[in-house]
């Protein structure tokens, strides 16, 4: 094999990895021939380089299940990165004050591949809460703040994000179909935010507006999060969701947005 055929086998063989490592980032805990079904890779060549990945540390195998997942590592490479983006320091006196301010939970999250991922959170002192861990990666298709920021992106990346999103119904009320996901984003680019009652978990509601940088991408979104039974649609939407737009606006201009 000459020099050009052996690096195009290492370039194919480094694309691959990152296809296992996006695979797990998805879906979790998967075996070799889960693996091998959904990325059409032999199991041969799955298990060759989950073997690599393993020994550099980003993949761990569940000794009981005897199935692969990504390891903290990745998590740790990320957190360095977004602190280095300074979002996290730019938007803390923000979340401080929503939170002081309406006395429930509050989150940031940044856009990760087809999910958002929890970058930083205040929660309510409430003995009644609903909240999802710092760190936690989910869906952007039935998750408010995924909303908000998947409505604003290009088409062509929307596409691509519906294009591998498996619409799982996590409750009775999540969106279940790519179109009405699409007349779901009409209404948030229409309105500036997006609402989540109850579509990723039983009893949560939330408000959350995009975050815009410099170039008007939107990078993160932020969102107010409360029980269902301490919401009252009459009293608290109108005065939510202008918190939350307002707030996530003077972010977005912090990060230089036009």
């Amino acid at each position: 094999m000459n020099a050009v055929a052996k690096r195009e086998n290492s370039v194919k063989s480094i694309l691959k990895a990152f296809q296992i490592i996006e695979e797990l980032d998805r879906f979790g805990e998967l075996s070799i021939g889960q693996l091998s079904h959904a990325l059409s890779m032999d199991k041969t060549t799955v298990h060759r380089l989950i073997s690599t990945i393993k020994e550099a540390g980003y993949i761990v195998q569940n000794p009981y299940t005897r199935k692969y997942s990504n390891s903290i590592k990745l998590f740790t490479i990320g957190s360095s990165i977004i602190e280095r983006t300074g979002l996290k320091e730019i938007a803390r006196p923000y979340i401080e004050a929503v939170a002081k301010e309406t006395k429930e939970t509050i989150n940031l999250s940044m856009h990760s591949g087809n999910n958002i991922v929890y970058v930083d959170k205040i929660e309510s002192n409430s003995a009644i809460k609903v909240g999802i861990k710092t760190g936690t990666a989910l869906p952007m298709y039935c998750t408010g703040m995924g909303k908000a920021i998947l409505a604003f992106l290009p088409e062509d990346i929307q596409n691509e994000i519906m294009n591998n999103t498996s619409f799982q119904k996590r409750t009775e009320k999540t969106v279940a179909s790519r179109e009405a996901l699409i007349d779901q984003l009409e209404l948030v680019r229409k309105n500036g935010y997006a609402k989540d009652e109850e579509e990723y978990v039983y009893g949560l509601i939330s408000f959350a507006a995009p975050i815009f940088d410099y170039r008007n991408n939107p990078v993160a979104a932020l969102s107010i999060s409360m029980p269902k039974l301490r919401y009252n649609e009459a009293e608290n939407r109108e005065y939510y969701v202008s918190l939350v737009k307002d707030t996530a606006e003077l972010l977005s201009k912090e990060l230089g947005k036009r």
